[in-house]
């Protein structure tokens, strides 16, 4: 899946000792807090606790990435079909393969996880993900691979440039509101992936914080 002429990113000494500090500390400060969400997603039915996807991040790299379970255990038999009925970034030709897949009205979703969802709380086991070395805490998202297998063009290639991140430029733009298409997505991520910057990374978080109270969800 990765294309060959994709230079290697490195990040920088000082960005990856920032993700190291930060991360440790978070999960040491939130450790009460993931254990009772751990509680209640086990609560919440069958399945496992930490849902465990394959995703492409930096120069394609593939990598486990890790959330709290928001959905029922087979959701991702369901999701074939969901992608062509209820995507938001769907257009009149549903035979067409879409980069990018956003379930309008999820019926997978279950209650405890639309509450997790709507707060990001499902999103803190990527901290784990930032420790290992896999993400960054500000960078482009990591794609799940059927995603990431139709943005190998050159037009699209770019955004894995950059890191891979818990939180980014189109996370705080519109909120991943319905209006932002799947262009504009791209667009934000080769901005990023071009002109990432500590100073952008800053802005970045500072914008997270407030984005999260909204309703959408980042």
């Amino acid at each position: 899946m990765k294309p060959a002429d994709i230079p290697t990113y490195k990040m920088a000494l000082g960005k990856r000792l920032l993700d190291i500090a930060v991360s440790s500390l978070a999960l040491l400060l939130l450790s009460p807090l993931l254990l009772i969400i751990a509680l209640l997603v086990k609560l919440s039915g069958k399945g496992p606790i930490i849902y465990k996807s394959k995703r492409a991040g930096t120069g394609y790299k593939i990598f486990d990435f890790y959330k709290f379970r928001s959905m029922s255990a087979d959701a991702d038999k369901k999701l074939q079909q969901l992608s062509t009925t209820h995507n938001q970034y769907a257009t009149a030709d549903t035979n067409e393969p879409k980069a990018f897949v956003k379930i309008l009205n999820d019926p997978r979703i279950t209650k405890i996880g639309a509450f997790l969802r709507k707060t990001s709380l499902d999103e803190l086991p990527q901290l784990f993900n930032v420790l290992k070395g896999d993400m960054s805490l500000v960078g482009n998202r990591p794609l799940p691979l059927y995603e990431a297998e139709l943005l190998t063009s050159d037009q699209f290639a770019m955004r894995f440039l950059g890191p891979a991140g818990i939180t980014g430029l189109w996370q705080i733009s519109k909120r991943g509101q319905a209006e932002m298409s799947s262009e504009e997505r791209i667009s934000l991520d080769n901005h990023y992936a071009q002109y990432a910057s500590f100073w952008m990374d800053l802005k970045i978080v500072l914008k997270t914080i407030p984005a999260m109270l909204q309703k959408e969800k980042v």
